[in-house]
Parts: C-alpha cells; sequence; structure tokens
C-alpha cells in the first residue's frame, strides 16, 4: 500500500518531463524553420541604376583607304636634245614655275633667230603688196591701169600676207621649243628623283622626273552599300556636305577632317561596294600619296534619335547582348539588345530600348532575370564621372 503511492507520482513526474521536452523540441523546430525561411529569401542585392540617354547621333562608318595626289605628273621633255643642267633636289618642294631641267636650246634659238628674219622679211613684202594695191585702187578708179592688173595686185597682196602669217607661225614655234627646253614645274609639289642625269639625250618618250601636289590630299576608299543608302542625296550630288574623318595608321581614332568629294555612279554588283574619295587638308606634308588610312563617315543630315547606354550595362550571353531593364516593382527585366557604335563613352543601343527606361550599369553579376533588386540611382555617364567599369561590348 504505501509503494503504489509513490510509483503513481514518478510516473506523473515522467509524464511531465516528456511532455517538457516535446514542447523544447517544437520550439527548437519552429526556430529552425524560420532560420531556414530567412535563408531561403535574402535581400535584394544592391545595384546602380541609370536612365538610358536619348539624342540626336550620327552613326559613322569606317573603312580603309589610300592617300592620293590631287595633282600627279611624270615630267617629260617636250623636245629632243641634251640635258645640261638639273635644278632640284630630288625630295624637295618646288613651286609652279620652277625651273627643273635645261635641254640645250641652242639650236632651237638658232631656228627661231631664222624664223624672225624670215618673218621680217615677208612682213615687209607683205607692208608693200598692201602699199601697192592701194595705189591701184586710185589708177582703177581714174581708168588708168586695167581691171586685171588691178586683180593680179590684188591676189599677189594676199598671197604675200598669207606667207607672212605662215611666217609668223613658225616663228612661234620656234620660239616655243626655245621655252620648252626649260623644263618647268606644271605644278606646286614635292619632286621625285632625277631619273636621268647631265649629257644624257632625251626626247618625249624619256621621264625626266615625277611631281605631285601635297596640299590638299584625296583619301580613295570603298564604301559599302549601307552607307551609300544612308548618305541619301548626298551620295548623288552635293557630296561635299558630308564630312569626313581620317587617321593614319599611327595615329589614335580620326584626328584629321575632310570632306567627301566624289561618289562613284555605280555599285559595284559582285562587292556591294562603290568607290568613294575624300579631300584632306595637308598643310604640315605628313600625308604622303600611297599611304594606309583609316575612313570613318557617317551623313548629319541623317542624324536621328538614338538610345544609347553605358558598356557597362551589357552582358554577353553566349552571341546575344542584353541587359536589365529596372521593371514593376523594382524587379529586374531580361532584355535582348543589339549595339551600334560608342559615341562620346556611350554605345547605341539600336533595338531592344525605349527612351526613360532604367537599366542596371552595376551590379550585372548579382541581378537574376525577374528577381528583385535595390536600386541606387546615377547617371548614365562615363566610367571616370561614375566610377563604373567598363568590360567590352564589341
Amino acid at each position: 500500500m504505501t509503494d503504489r503511492p509513490i510509483s503513481f507520482a514518478l510516473t506523473i513526474t515522467t509524464l511531465a518531463l516528456a511532455s517538457a521536452g516535446l514542447l523544447t523540441l517544437g520550439a527548437c523546430s519552429d526556430g529552425i524553420d524560420a532560420q531556414a525561411q530567412t535563408a531561403a529569401a535574402p535581400p535584394p542585392p544592391p545595384v546602380s541604376v541609370a536612365a538610358v540617354v536619348t539624342k540626336k547621333v550620327v552613326e559613322h562608318q569606317e573603312f580603309s583607304g589610300r592617300i592620293e595626289a590631287v595633282e600627279s605628273a611624270e615630267i617629260r621633255a617636250r623636245v629632243r636634245g641634251t640635258v645640261e643642267a638639273i635644278h632640284f633636289k630630288p625630295g624637295s618642294m618646288v613651286k609652279k614655275g620652277d625651273l627643273l631641267f635645261t635641254i640645250d636650246p641652242r639650236a632651237y634659238q638658232a631656228e627661231m633667230l631664222r624664223g624672225e628674219a624670215a618673218a621680217a622679211a615677208s612682213a615687209a613684202k607683205a607692208e608693200l603688196a598692201r602699199t601697192e594695191l592701194e595705189r591701184s585702187k586710185r589708177l582703177l578708179a581714174d581708168n588708168a591701169i586695167a581691171q586685171r592688173d588691178f586683180d593680179e595686185r590684188a591676189a599677189n597682196a594676199r598671197q604675200l600676207e598669207a606667207a607672212a602669217r605662215a611666217d609668223q607661225a613658225a616663228l612661234a614655234s620656234a620660239r616655243l621649243s626655245v621655252e620648252y627646253s626649260a623644263v618647268r614645274a606644271p605644278f606646286s609639289g614635292r619632286v621625285g628623283k632625277a631619273e636621268v642625269t647631265i649629257g644624257n639625250l632625251v626626247d618625249g618618250n624619256v621621264v625626266l622626273t615625277s611631281l605631285v601636289s601635297v596640299d590638299p590630299v584625296y583619301v580613295s576608299f570603298d564604301g559599302d552599300e549601307g552607307t551609300y543608302l544612308a548618305l541619301g542625296p548626298a551620295a548623288r550630288g552635293g557630296a561635299e556636305a558630308v564630312k569626313v574623318r581620317m587617321g593614319l595608321a599611327n595615329e589614335t581614332g580620326f584626328p584629321r577632317e575632310g570632306r567627301l568629294d566624289f561618289v562613284d555612279n555605280r555599285i559595284d554588283p559582285t562587292s556591294s561596294s562603290v568607290r568613294m574619295r575624300a579631300v584632306v587638308d595637308n598643310k604640315s606634308g605628313t600625308l604622303t600619296p600611297g599611304l594606309f588610312a583609316r575612313v570613318q563617315i557617317g551623313a548629319e543630315a541623317n542624324s536621328a534619335e538614338s538610345v544609347l547606354i553605358h558598356d557597362a550595362a551589357i552582358g554577353t550571353d553566349q552571341n546575344r547582348k542584353y541587359v536589365y531593364v529596372l521593371g514593376e516593382g523594382n524587379k529586374a527585366e531580361y532584355r535582348v539588345v543589339e549595339l551600334g557604335q560608342s559615341i562620346d563613352g556611350l554605345r547605341v543601343a539600336r533595338t531592344g530600348l525605349k527612351p526613360g527606361e532604367r537599366i542596371v550599369v552595376k551590379g550585372l553579376q548579382r541581378v537574376r532575370p525577374g528577381a528583385p533588386v535595390q536600386p541606387e540611382e546615377v547617371p548614365m555617364a562615363s566610367p571616370a564621372a561614375s566610377g563604373v567599369t567598363v568590360a567590352s561590348a564589341k
């Protein structure tokens, strides 16, 4: 009788302890579930977002070309003779009319003197014939001579005048030969080396030297069909209004500026290209014919409103370029874009974006499509101004 109450009390105590243990385990389980839920839903990642820039831009195309001289000539002798003197230094600058070569002029000077004498004699005869003809007119009026005699004197006067003109033409030709014996520069430019030396017999078949103009120069290149269509009316006349920028192989960017001078009248069907030519100033004389040139061309008249974004906002997904657009509820929307050229530090987005939209420009690696983000507004500026690292988007 004494043991039964003790046993009952122990049983109640055991049950109470078990219940307390179960309650403790339940409380622990609820805490673990809450922690798991907290770990499964992290806070939205902080990102920098910026509104796209909208402005009128001109997309330029780039081509490869060659520099050409506006004027180029092979200097040849116009008379036959022996080279008597060379008056220039190879590779030097010469002005129009400068003496380059002297061909022995003595034979031509003698011919000129003979022509002067012949021209003077024929002129005197013609003058005498005219005087006699005037006298014959008065005699004919007085019936002092026959009509036949007057006609003969008139014909003789005309014949002598024609002979005088022929002698004058021969004299002019002789003078030209003397003038041509001094070979002069036909225009200003840079002369090449002398292809002959003193004492050589030359004629019109022998090249004496070459001469190219220096300022300005042509830059010839093959444009594509798309550029031709973008130029519009400028490609069919009035091309001078189109600006062209140019850079040499050792120059950064396109520091030189010119204007479009010529667009060919046909498209090459085999390459879909069209021959174009620009005029560029060359006051420094550094642009030498034959040099390789990088050409940038765009039709300012065809400028259009475009959306521009920072390169840091662009991601690469295999062969596609994309950005994250900030949508409703600050959720990131995956958007494929087609990119254009880089202008003033920003990239043209031809498709995929609209004016006024905001995109992620920093923290791109922390964003997932459709997931919310914690946005911070920044300007769509250059890397130096925004502190954003640029990623290549070529």
